[in-house]
């Protein structure tokens, strides 16, 4: 079995999902007693979503590379990004070190692919969903139509991620405005949601709306697992 590599910390409370969701999938593949192996390095998220909203990119691909290259030292076979918006910096990181990093849009992308859908709506970060670095990859490497909300939709969604959800706290009135955001995008066209921030899942589940949802933090997962056991 490799070692899965998680570059986690953003925030903590999506991180224990990943962790739970490889270990699970690695028992649920071998059986028995398995677990998986992982290096997990958790960095602090205050100085980097400071560095994020100051625009400071090349700030926080410093710190992750940094850290990514301690994950490879520590015996890691292949890296994951434990987040969507950091992958904004997903270049730099991969200059420093010599492991593959396995993308989170790559292994969503591939689950759309699969599942024959083209039109897809994307929550996320203001950075996620307004950003070329996410929309961009799925539209140019896999030919896949995005649409994102309107611009006071995203605002919400950008307020309930940073000052609820990475806190821990997922409130009812939060849902019920993204229960209503993605009923929008249905109606736009989208024939699929992605949750595109690896907090979202802990507010609203498949089971809220009849629209699939694709979860990237247990699509991600599950590619680590792949990974791992192939």
């Amino acid at each position: 079995m490799k070692t899965v590599g998680l570059l986690g910390g953003m925030s903590w409370e999506s991180t224990v999902g990943y962790y739970q969701a490889i270990n699970k999938g690695v028992k649920q593949s071998l059986g028995g007693l398995h677990s998986a192996k992982i290096v997990l390095y958790s960095v602090d998220f205050d100085p980097i979503e400071k560095l994020q909203h100051q625009g400071d990119w090349e700030g926080t691909a410093e710190i992750l590379s940094q850290a990514a290259a301690n994950i490879e030292r520590a015996g890691a076979d292949f890296l994951l990004i434990c987040t969507n918006t950091m992958h904004k910096v997903a270049p730099q990181i991969e200059q420093n070190i010599n492991i593959p990093l396995i993308h989170i849009a790559d292994a969503t992308a591939e689950n759309l692919v699969k599942k024959g859908i083209k039109t897809v709506g994307l929550l996320g970060t203001a950075f996620t969903m307004e950003q070329d670095f996410y929309k961009g990859r799925l539209t140019e490497k896999y030919g896949l139509t995005v649409i994102v909300p309107e611009k006071s939709d995203r605002e919400i969604i950008h307020h309930v991620i940073y000052k609820e959800l990475c806190l821990g706290n997922a409130l009812p009135a939060s849902k019920v405005e993204y229960l209503r955001i993605i009923d929008w995008l249905a109606s736009q066209g989208a024939e699929a949601v992605i949750l595109g921030c690896t907090e979202i899942g802990m507010l609203v589940e498949q089971s809220d709306t009849e629209i699939p949802l694709l979860d990237t933090t247990y699509i991600h997962a599950q590619k680590a697992v792949e990974c791992a056991i192939e």
